[in-house]
């Protein structure tokens, strides 16, 4: 008489009951509705969005979130969405077991505001437009005039490594593009105008007026200066 393998049998039978349990965790799952949409930004800066704006979009999308199943969100549909939004640099959505839908989202970093005549709003360091928020105001130089796609390129790298830095951030409060294509920026703390020149050579005016201000801070004369000039990479010119 051939002898029974309990072994076999025992591990036949915990492969079923895995695979039933799986199933049937699966088919809970898949029904559980969403209970609860968590927002979180991934900075606490430039709170241009607000939680109930976020969830407002979210609504859009998703309807009643209470009301759908797991299994009928579509995650990236409603990512794609987010990531629409002009003020969203990039936003993640997934759900969780317990029927959490979670949502990350990073906000984009303006770079410059600009003033024209019709129209005022925000340039992050790619160029790309934001409108200006109720929540939250960006403290970047304010550009008078129109800075059109054409030229923009050039212009948004002098910005972006101003915003980089600092003390260039904290310093530099505005712009001018003039017709000749040099730009003048002005600083929060004296009247002077920095005649900054064409974008080129942009980390190295930039060092240079660093170290000239570093230097004639200690100087009481600094406060007669009516421009600085960095438009030679080797030195810095001032007029009274």
């Amino acid at each position: 008489m051939k002898r029974i393998n309990w072994h076999s049998i025992r591990l036949v039978l915990v492969i079923f009951i895995m695979i039933f349990l799986y199933s049937f965790s699966s088919k809970r799952n898949s029904v559980r509705k969403i209970n609860k949409i968590e927002i979180k930004f991934q900075s606490k800066e430039n709170m241009f969005l607000t939680h109930q704006m976020v969830n407002n979009l979210l609504i859009q999308n998703l309807g009643d979130a209470s009301r759908i199943q797991k299994d009928k969100v579509d995650l990236n549909t409603l990512e794609n969405a987010l990531n629409h939004h002009e003020m969203i640099e990039k936003a993640e959505v997934f759900s969780t077991i317990d029927g959490f839908l979670n949502v990350r989202v990073t906000q984009k970093t303006p770079i410059l505001r600009v003033l024209s005549e019709n129209d005022s709003y925000y340039l992050d360091h790619k160029g790309n437009k934001m409108s200006l928020s109720p929540n939250f105001s960006a403290r970047v130089p304010l550009l008078m005039g129109e800075l059109s796609k054409e030229k923009r390129k050039a212009y948004l790298t002098l910005f972006t490594e101003i915003k980089k830095d600092d003390f260039l951030d904290k310093n530099i409060t505005g712009a001018q593009i003039m017709p000749s294509g040099n730009v003048v920026l002005t600083n929060r703390s004296f009247d002077y105008k920095i005649a900054f020149g064409k974008p080129i050579n942009v980390k190295k005016k930039l060092k240079n007026y660093k170290a000239f201000f570093h230097h004639a801070i200690k100087d009481t004369l600094i406060k007669e200066y009516k421009e600085i000039n960095l438009m030679f990479t080797q030195q810095v010119v001032c007029k009274k």
